[in-house]
């Protein structure tokens, strides 16, 4: 029998398993309990909503994307009363527009809200904002799934009772492992939920009463061992750069994109209208009047179907182009390649640019960034 080395691995062990979940606790800065949830970040996305909400939960949801909306569905299929605070995709939120919705509805005690919306490209100032909340008492859920590796994530600092990530965005691994972070408040709130789930994949409170409460010396059921090594290799990857300097290549990358963009011409413009609302994972363009975003991708990646680059989902795709620079993709290569694709895209449907001075932009932005860091 021929040997392979995703196969024939001795098993994982309860020890390892907690010693990955104990790294993850140390990226996020947080004392709270972490769980590796062995499946694609929705999932504990999902838990988290159905077991902290039910029909007495007064939530306000954010909506800067449409992980927000989602949220907001999950919310209202558990019975709770849903207050929307939605702005303009290109925009972020601001604490006082949740300042003023805890004024128009004081009795909320849950927010929802995600980090990054890397489908938009916009990111929300989680610190402040959970200022906010602390002020309101309110429960604070968080989506880091995009931003975590790509910008600070302190659930602990920023008053977050929730917060999950996923290792296939700035992380750079694989899609079917996530984490979460509880605090006790919102262990608390589960288990006063009757409606929390039990004896399900979506159960938090299984994974603590028979994980961490019985001090993760057995594993609940065989763990998913290909991708809580692949988290553990991130995890180590990110330590041994510096969680700052992967941080600071993925602001660079951002920066650079975004300026190349405008230098390029020929009507391509940053999709987020401020630079301080603009994610960090990756960088939305706006595509000139009279083309197809779609189109203009696929053009792009006919060159180098390996780039970055994807157009908006839904109704996005005919106006914004997505340029993903997280992970192994944050790099002055791969700015100036979608850069080029780009232009030689848009040159191929007759839209006039400046490829040179879109390169020299990126590549002088890049270095000034990196001298800030």
């Amino acid at each position: 029998m021929t040997t392979h080395p995703l196969l024939d691995l001795p098993p994982l062990s309860a020890a390892r398993f907690a010693v990955v979940e104990d790294r993850v606790a140390r990226l996020l800065g947080t004392r709270q309990d972490v769980l590796i949830t062995q499946g694609e970040a929705l999932l504990p996305l999902e838990a988290a909503i159905r077991g902290a909400a039910g029909p007495g939960t007064v939530a306000l949801n954010v909506i800067t994307g449409p992980y927000g909306q989602t949220f907001g569905d999950w919310l209202r299929d558990c019975g709770a009363t849903v207050y929307d605070l939605a702005v303009p995709f290109h925009t972020a939120v601001t604490a006082a527009q949740v300042r003023e919705a805890f004024a128009a509805h004081p009795e909320i005690d849950f927010v929802s809200l995600v980090h990054a919306e890397a489908a938009t490209g916009n990111t929300n100032p989680v610190a402040e904002i959970g200022e906010a909340v602390r002020e309101q008492g309110a429960l604070f859920y968080l989506d880091a799934v995009a931003s975590v590796g790509a910008e600070p994530v302190l659930p602990d600092a920023w008053g977050v009772d929730l917060c999950v990530i996923g290792a296939q965005k700035a992380m750079g691994g694989p899609a079917g492992v996530s984490a979460i972070s509880v605090s006790e408040r919102a262990w608390a709130r589960m288990a006063a939920n009757p409606d929390a789930p039990r004896r399900s994949y979506l159960s938090l409170l299984d994974w603590k009463e028979r994980w961490i409460d019985a001090g993760r010396t057995a594993l609940p059921h065989a763990p998913a061992q290909l991708e809580t090594l692949a988290l553990e290799a991130c995890l180590e990857r990110i330590a041994e750069a510096g969680a700052e300097t992967v941080m600071a290549r993925h602001r660079a990358a951002a920066l650079a994109t975004r300026a190349g963009a405008v230098a390029l011409g020929g009507g391509l413009e940053p999709y987020v209208y401020e630079a301080r609302d603009a994610a960090p994972v990756a960088t939305t363009l706006r595509v000139p009047s009279g083309v197809v975003a779609s189109e203009l991708v696929a053009g792009a990646l006919a060159g180098d179907p390996s780039l970055p680059l994807a157009a908006g989902g839904g109704a996005l795709a005919k106006e914004m182009v997505r340029v993903n620079h997280y992970g192994p993709a944050a790099t002055p290569e791969t700015v100036r390649a979608s850069l080029s694709a780009l232009a030689a895209s848009l040159a191929g449907v007759g839209v006039p640019v400046d490829e040179a001075a879109a390169l020299r932009e990126a590549e002088q932005v890049w270095g000034r960034a990196g001298s800030a860091s």
